[in-house]
């Protein structure tokens, strides 16, 4: 992202897991996963009450109010 287009977003508020998240309203779901040091190969990521599936993470842009839920798998025997 580009300084100009850093100083033109517009600071949203989201919600992860229950807790408000402030970010700029050009990022997109999986630019926040990676900031949020996620991986992705061991998240389920539900986004607006909705399962996405992880190739579409990088098309989906945040929006004001949106609503993240992010489940961790973990393995175990």
């Amino acid at each position: 992202m580009s300084l100009y287009n850093q100083l033109s977003a517009t600071k949203i508020t989201v919600l992860i897991n229950g807790e408000p998240f402030l970010c700029l309203s050009d990022t997109s779901l999986a630019s926040l996963l990676n900031y949020l040091d996620f991986d992705f190969r061991q998240i389920i990521v539900e986004y607006n009450n909705e399962i996405i599936k992880k190739e579409l993470l990088h098309q989906i842009k945040l929006q004001h109010d949106d609503i993240i839920e992010i489940v961790t798998i973990v393995g175990g025997g």
